[in-house]
């Protein structure tokens, strides 16, 4: 059974009377799919809701509180969607426990604190951007992610010829939206074999885990928003099926990895607003990225960068001048001072003689007798 009442259906409660399973009858028992987007929804998740649910969708609501811990007996949920909402949560990271779980979307929301280790086995959209999720991720914080690392294990674990995710009879399907590429798509249907991870908008910091190289079938990568540190790993030179890659704003120093100039799928990329130096990677889809996504970085520069933009690293070549360049510059100041002296060189010729010509044709007499007048004024003060 499924029930679907999204895109602003007259399906409105200011609390959530639609989750008590009495109102379905039996019915409740067979619900697999329930999808409650965009309503006016408000209230939090109840404790009650549906154990046998494979996808559950209740994002841009008004939900509030925090995820009910029931939900770790949900042994079929597939998606689990509450993005754009109000809950005041920390990161569910005992929802690994969830053996099926492929979705988890909390994005814009109140989530808060660290987010712990977690195994997502069979993870393959995981978007949890513009929340407040703070610390740092150990680096082989992707070391179970197994599903977006092997395609093979993906296949033999589904074997429906349904290519998208939904109900097994593909009647229902699930829909999500997701950045892409830089622009916010609404996904209608979801590939079985499409995988992305979206942690922009955070707080994270330190080192961006290098097991992230593991992870070779990953399309779309966003960890932009952040405070990661350090280096780009080298790892991600392991991602041969990238499409998408945005690590901006951050505070990331050293080069871009060489490595990825051999990534032929990854057609976007964003490094801008970081603290990047070096040559930039060859490779065609280099050349093929527009200026801003280099720029406000230190000093890259390369063949790949002169492509897109000729100018974006002249800030570099000002800060790291050689001193052949700098007493060129040295030369120029002075050239320019010597011309700058010669134009007012004249000028002031003309007005000294002009001066010295007034002064001996009409002879003032302040000019003549410039003591006179304090001698008049001596004597009148001696004769009162």
């Amino acid at each position: 059974m499924r029930v679907a009442l999204s895109k602003h259906s007259r399906f409105v409660k200011q609390q959530l009377q639609w989750f008590n399973p009495s109102l379905y009858g039996k019915s409740h028992t067979t619900l697999t799919d329930l999808n409650l987007r965009q309503n006016r929804l408000s209230g939090g998740l109840p404790e009650n809701v549906f154990e046998n649910l494979r996808s559950l969708d209740v994002g841009h609501n008004q939900l509030a509180g925090k995820l009910p811990r029931s939900l770790i007996h949900f042994s079929n949920l597939e998606v689990f969607n509450v993005e754009s909402n109000r809950i005041n949560d920390t990161f569910p990271f005992w929802m690994n426990s969830l053996q099926k779980l492929q979705v988890l979307v909390l994005r814009s929301n109140a989530f808060h604190g660290p987010i712990h280790q977690a195994s997502f086995l069979k993870m393959k959209i995981i978007d949890i951007s513009h929340n407040h999720l703070i610390g740092t991720l150990p680096a082989d914080y992707f070391l179970n992610w197994s599903a977006m690392s092997s395609l093979e294990v993906r296949m033999n674990e589904d074997q429906s010829t349904e290519p998208y995710m939904g109900d097994k009879s593909g009647y229902y399907q699930d829909s999500m939206v997701l950045v892409n590429r830089g622009v916010e798509l609404e996904l209608v249907r979801i590939l079985k074999i499409y995988t992305a991870i979206d942690f922009s908008g955070n707080r994270f910091e330190g080192e961006i885990p290098s097991s992230i190289g593991l992870l070779k079938e990953l399309h779309v990568l966003n960890l932009s928003n952040n405070a990661f540190t350090g280096n780009i790993p080298s790892s991600m030179g392991n991602l041969t099926a990238l499409e998408s890659l945005d690590v901006s704003r951050n505070r990331l120093s050293g080069e871009i990895p060489q490595e990825l100039g051999n990534l032929s799928s990854l057609a976007y990329m964003n490094f801008s607003h970081n603290q990047l130096r070096g040559l930039v990677p060859g490779g065609t889809q280099f050349g093929t990225q527009n200026c801003s996504s280099f720029e406000y970085n230190s000093g890259l520069f390369g063949s790949s960068l002169d492509d897109v933009c000729k100018d974006i690293h002249i800030p570099a070549t000002q800060q790291d001048e050689t001193p052949e360049a700098e007493e060129e510059d040295e030369d120029e100041e002075e050239v320019f001072s010597w011309i700058a002296a010669a134009i007012g060189f004249g000028p002031g010729i003309v007005l000294g003689l002009t001066i010295g010509y007034v002064l001996v044709i009409f002879k003032p007499e302040w000019f003549t007798n410039p003591f006179g007048r304090i001698k008049h004024r001596s004597r009148s003060t001696t004769t009162h």
